[in-house]
């Protein structure tokens, strides 16, 4: 079982995407999945040496549904094109999240539109201390990998509450969320370097990932 593997299974599930055609391939369907439980096992471990505040999340715990949520979202399909999970996982958001899929595949991380209370505390991390963010994401390494900052379309035309519009980080204060993505060709998930790559996207990451994870524990 590999990568090649999960692609075949998906692009088969997305021909067939019904219950009917799931519960008779259910037996293909959970060796896909263990295979990708214990990748992302395997990867853990190397994870865990270069970090020594990772938070242990199993391939087990971290491993999404690959079922959609029909009930907020019934125009989907029944099934999702990708399997994806999160590492590093001391919450479902700030964690390290990994996604495979036929539309997609990617290496994330940080805050998706997180909470009033979470997205406060970042806004506060900025003002005390801004300067290490712009240093973090200014960085050649990190912009050569991740590019700008992850723009969901959803920033603040205005300067938000308690802040004015000529504070210095302002364009940082407007954003509501707080993530940065690396985006994989399904050929780089094959290579047989991949989990390589994904152990030096992580490490690149991991400055930014801990900048805001002290912004919220503090």
């Amino acid at each position: 079982m590999n990568f090649s593997d999960l692609f075949h299974f998906l692009s088969e599930l997305q021909k067939n995407n019904h219950k009917e055609w799931m519960d008779a391939n259910r037996k293909w369907y959970q060796e896909v999945r263990n295979f990708f439980i214990n990748w992302l096992d395997d990867v853990e471990v190397e994870l865990i040496k270069i970090d020594p505040d990772y938070f242990p999340t199993s391939g087990k715990k971290g491993i999404n549904r690959i079922n959609n949520n029909l009930l907020f979202h019934p125009n989907k399909p029944v099934y999702k094109d990708h399997f994806g999970a999160g590492l590093d996982q001391l919450s479902k958001q700030g964690d390290f999240y990994i996604e495979i899929g036929l539309s997609q595949c990617v290496l994330a991380g940080g805050f998706w539109r997180p909470d009033t209370k979470v997205l406060n505390s970042i806004r506060e991390a900025i003002d005390y201390n801004g300067e290490e963010l712009i240093k973090i994401i200014n960085k050649k390494s990190f912009k050569n990998t991740f590019g700008d900052l992850y723009d969901d379309g959803n920033n603040l035309s205005k300067a938000p509450k308690g802040y004015a519009m000529d504070h210095e980080y302002i364009n940082l204060l407007q954003k509501k969320t707080f993530a940065v993505a690396y985006e994989l060709e399904q050929d780089e998930v094959l290579h047989p370097g991949f989990t390589e790559k994904v152990i030096e996207v992580y490490k690149e990451m991991l400055p930014f990932r801990r900048y805001l994870r002290q912004a919220v524990t503090v």
